[in-house]
């Protein structure tokens, strides 16, 4: 079994003659957002990755080996609910509700400009259904967000750092100071 325990987020700086050439393995969101787990790779060889807890596996990411072997990482398709605006009866901005009803009950969700993604659930199929979205299963990847206190380095692809942007209360994103959010009667959000 080959060991691998680095990762290159999006084959940063590597060649592509070396993506090429590199063996490759096919994950679900399951697997990818664990930091250890065994899999076996395009070759047929056993492999197991050992990354920093906490760490996960985006799909495009790659994996270095304790041999120096490159390990190219693919998002599997897989079912997901496709949730999109209703075109005859609301906007874009529909989606950015349902992300934040979605958000208030901690669901890993994928953002994109003109859908969203979440694992399958009818419930909120139900209720993004009742709040006039269209919600399609489908077989497609899933690159949830990793939220306010994921992984830095994984955000976007982007690693963490201050841009300076002062807020109307005059901090910078390394000043703010701490805040809570409390949760009170009718956190359910029923509408």
């Amino acid at each position: 079994m080959i060991h691998y325990s680095k990762l290159i987020r999006q084959g940063h700086g590597l060649a592509n003659a070396l993506l090429k050439r590199a063996a490759s393995v096919t994950l679900d969101w399951d697997v990818r957002q664990k930091s250890r787990f065994e899999t076996t790779d395009s070759g047929g060889r056993s492999v197991g990755v050992f990354l920093q807890r906490g760490q996960v596996v985006r799909g495009g990411d790659v994996l270095v080996g304790e041999d120096g072997s490159l390990l190219k990482v693919l998002a599997a398709p897989q079912p997901v609910l496709r949730i999109t605006h209703c075109p005859d009866h609301g906007s874009l901005f529909d989606l950015t509700r349902a992300a934040y009803h979605l958000g208030n009950r901690h669901v890993p969700i994928e953002l994109q400009a003109d859908h969203l993604k979440i694992e399958p659930d009818h419930v909120l199929a139900d209720m993004l259904r009742d709040m006039h979205m269209t919600v399609v299963a489908v077989d497609e990847s899933f690159e949830p967000e990793n939220g306010a206190y994921g992984e830095h380095a994984a955000h976007a692809g982007h690693a963490h750092h201050d841009h300076g942007h002062a807020h109307e209360h005059g901090h910078t994103h390394e000043q703010a100071p701490p805040h809570a959010h409390a949760h009170g009667p009718g956190c359910d959000h029923d509408h």
